[in-house]
This record gives structure tokens, C-alpha cells and sequence, in this order.
């Protein structure tokens, strides 16, 4: 059995427009220790990542204390949405349509199908070189979203929204060679809220 946990990066700093070095804001730093802390007793044998800064920075605290080098991996990156900035209306629509239909393009950004496509290629890479072993992937909303919906394909538009402004996130996977055997959703938020 192969365990991967997937860690949805820490809040980003959306104000910066260039996505590979979008960095996180100054909570989405501070709270990089929600995922070291939850993941310190899972015996992590490995970290991957995005390229993306705001990904490999959420994972690098974690891979820090465990004395593991983060592997970086183009293909796990986040959609590209489009050339052109888009406001928060344009990108609603644009995830609204793209959720309706996989296949869709606004100009010459991604669309889903595309993204998890090689997401999934990337994934089933991590689960033959680490096989038997537990990973941590750090990853996007985006890019998690479509691979959860390629193991359950009722995850949706709802679903997405549902989880995006939980940063970070963490969903744990457990496959059998390249069969998912279980999935588990973990809000980490909610269970280091301060009291």
C-alpha cells in the first residue's frame, strides 16, 4: 500500500500575477506549520511538489524537519486559466464553464481535462517510484480538484468551491499500485484553530 498525502499549498499572495512565483502572504507562512505539525507522525519518506513557490514553500517547513530534500515536478503544476489577468468575476465564470466542461478554453489557458491528464501521469510516476512507501505531494486547488475527481467523478464545481479557501488542505490517498483503496479529506484548519 501506497499512502500519498496531497497538501494543498498555504494562502498565496494573489496579488502577485506571475503564478510560478506567486509567494504566500505572511499568514500562509506562518501556518506552514499546520502541515509539518499534522504530518510529523506519518513516517513521510518523501516530498514532492510543484515548482510553484507557493507549493514547494508550504511542503518545505514538513520536509525541513524530516531531513528530506523536495523533489520538484513540472507536470503537478496548477492550470494555467489564461494569458490575460482575469478578475474575480471573469474567473468564476471561467471555473463555472471549465467545471461544465472539461474540454473547455477561454483563450490559451488549460482546460481541466488537460490538467488532470498530466497530473494524473504524474502521480501514477510518484506511485511506481515510491511504492509501499508514504509521500507528501504538494499541490494547487486546481490541480487536486481534478484528481480527485478522477477517482471519484461526482467531485465537482461544488466540491471546488467548497474547498478553496481552505489553505492549506490536505486529502490522503491510499492506492494499491495505481488503484485508489481510500480516501480521507482533511481539513488541518479546523483542527489547529487557536483557542
Amino acid at each position: 500500500m501506497t499512502t500519498v498525502y496531497f497538501v494543498r499549498h498555504s494562502e498565496s499572495d494573489n496579488s502577485v500575477r506571475d503564478d510560478a512565483t506567486r509567494p504566500l502572504t505572511e499568514r500562509g507562512m506562518l501556518n506552514r506549520w499546520i502541515v509539518a505539525e499534522y504530518l510529523a507522525d506519518k513516517g513521510v519518506d518523501a516530498v514532492v511538489s510543484s515548482p510553484y513557490k507557493r507549493s514547494v514553500d508550504t511542503v518545505a517547513e514538513l520536509a525541513e524537519k524530516n531531513g528530506l530534500t523536495i523533489e520538484k515536478i513540472y507536470d503537478l503544476r496548477e492550470r494555467k486559466p489564461d494569458s490575460v489577468w482575469l478578475s474575480d468575476d471573469e474567473f468564476a465564470e471561467l471555473v463555472k464553464r471549465q467545471w461544465d466542461d472539461f474540454d473547455y478554453l477561454r483563450s490559451d489557458g488549460e482546460c481541466l481535462r488537460e490538467v488532470q491528464n498530466r497530473n494524473i501521469s504524474a502521480v501514477n510516476n510518484v506511485l511506481k517510484r515510491y511504492a509501499g512507501k508514504t509521500v507528501v505531494v504538494g499541490t494547487h486547488g486546481t490541480a487536486l480538484s481534478t484528481i480527485i475527481n478522477y477517482y471519484e467523478p461526482e467531485y465537482g464545481y461544488e466540491d471546488f468551491w467548497a474547498m478553496i479557501k481552505l489553505t492549506p488542505w490536505i486529502v490522503k490517498m491510499q492506492f494499491d499500485g495505481e488503484k485508489l483503496c481510500d480516501i480521507e479529506k482533511i481539513d488541518v484548519l479546523a483542527m489547529y484553530k487557536p483557542n
